[in-house]
């Protein structure tokens, strides 16, 4: 069996993000302050927030106009050195 290798991603691109953390009144200003940073005047406005059924956990998901795979890689280690964020996806 042969395995598929991914597909390639074509930049400049519509990308989503989503961050995970607990839940904390930092969180969402830190991740805009982290996106905006990376992705200039990215939309605001389309913020996704979903908080867990315990209310322990938060996700936020953003969409950035991605030039390339470094700035996805900066983007995502900016995110986890905040000590907020659990996960980038």
């Amino acid at each position: 069996m042969t395995e598929q290798a991914p597909p390639k991603i074509e930049f400049p691109c519509r990308y989503p993000i989503k961050v995970l953390g607990r839940s904390d009144d930092r969180l969402r200003a830190r991740v805009v302050e982290i996106v905006e940073r990376h992705a200039p005047g990215f939309d605001a406005a389309e913020i996704r927030l979903k908080t867990s059924s315990a209310k322990k956990f938060v996700s936020i998901t953003v969409f950035i106009e991605a030039t390339g795979p470094e700035q996805l890689s900066a983007l995502h280690e900016d995110l986890m050195a905040t000590g907020l964020v659990s996960m980038v996806m």
